[in-house]
């Protein structure tokens, strides 16, 4: 079969590589190095900055606070590089990733593929039955499909994410009594909510991810979040891939105390490859990630999460990392997603 050029757009305001926090991103630079490694042809539009293995159409990187102004622009400058390629020479195929991908579909031509990798409820109706003819849309999880059913036009089977998990599982470190939770800072991520359950539970928690220059994330870490930091109860920061898989590999579990429907959990797959449990609020998709008592915990709030915490060591590491392999693979989303670029090129 002939190579497939495909032309990735991220959403504009957040930077596309392995060491992303966003699902989204993280989603999307796995698809560039499987593209990339399969023989194809990857087209990257992503803010400046970000690491592809394929070629790299940047966009601006917006200086200061990412206000509507700042957006718009960013979106203006998206449509902008969209153009310019399928002006050079196109592409078989268009794969958008960002939340506001109906502001910078491209004209009539080549399939436009959109991933709705947030809740449905998040997208403006005129997002979710696009004007634009040879447009389809696709969730990543069975829940989140079952939501947009009968409210979506051209909607897809769902695809379901993977993380590298033959990757994470090589990491091998002695487990240590801390809690671990990543994930950007906001307030619908629940990091107080983590911090809640840590404290009940007398355990060490570190906290990984990146506190984005919006107005509302600054104001939930500084009155949220870093009121309750102490020498047990640590924010590292953004983490590289590397020291991400050193942590899950060590941590006692992973908490993911979201208060958003889900759409999916790469962290949480990401922590199962681990061999690493998982306890988490039952929002969304998590119950299809997380299987309750044998990779990790469903709760209802921060007393539970505590209770949790202290029965993490009952699970079996060997069997969490067998589930992950057998079901959150890699290799298995980059085939599904290869086949249906195909399906939707040839059509």
């Amino acid at each position: 079969m002939s190579p497939l050029s495909v032309l990735s757009v991220a959403y504009p305001l957040a930077p596309v590589g392995p060491d992303a926090v966003g699902g989204a991103e993280q989603v999307l630079s796995a698809m560039d190095r499987a593209l990339v490694a399969a023989g194809h042809r990857s087209i990257v539009v992503a803010q400046e900055g970000s690491c592809v293995a394929g070629e790299l159409r940047a966009v601006p990187r917006p200086r200061g606070v990412l206000d509507e102004a700042a957006h718009r622009r960013a979106q203006e400058a998206t449509a902008r590089a969209i153009t310019g390629v399928l002006r050079e020479g196109g592409a078989d195929v268009v794969h958008l990733h960002g939340i506001d991908f109906h502001t910078y579909l491209p004209p009539p031509g080549p399939p436009v593929l959109a991933t709705l990798h947030l809740p449905p409820s998040w997208y403006p109706l005129s997002a979710l039955h696009p004007p634009r003819p040879g447009t389809w849309l696709h969730a990543v999880s069975a829940s989140q499909h079952a939501v947009l059913e009968g409210r979506a036009e051209g909607l897809l089977p769902p695809v379901p994410n993977g993380v590298p998990v033959e990757e994470l599982a090589r990491a091998r470190h002695a487990r240590r009594g801390f809690a671990l939770t990543l994930g950007r800072i906001c307030e619908e991520k629940g990091q107080h909510h983590a911090l809640e359950a840590a404290r009940a539970a007398d355990v060490s928690l570190l906290i990984g991810g990146e506190v984005f220059p919006y107005e509302a994330h600054e104001r939930f870490y500084a009155e949220r979040v870093r009121p309750l930091l102490d020498r047990r109860r640590r924010f590292l920061g953004p983490l590289g891939f590397a020291r991400k898989r050193r942590l899950l590999a060590a941590a006692r579990c992973l908490l993911v105390p979201s208060t958003a429907p889900e759409t999916s959990s790469l962290v949480a797959m990401e922590a199962a490859s681990c061999g690493t449990p998982v306890i988490a609020f039952a929002s969304g998709a998590l119950p299809e990630v997380v299987e309750h008592g044998r990779t990790g915990f469903l709760v209802r709030d921060a007393a539970e999460m505590a209770e949790a915490i202290a029965r993490a060591g009952e699970l079996d590491h060997g069997e969490i990392r067998r589930v992950a392999r057998e079901r959150f693979s890699l290799g298995r989303m980059a085939r599904d997603y290869i086949a249906l670029y195909r399906r939707l090129a040839s059509a």
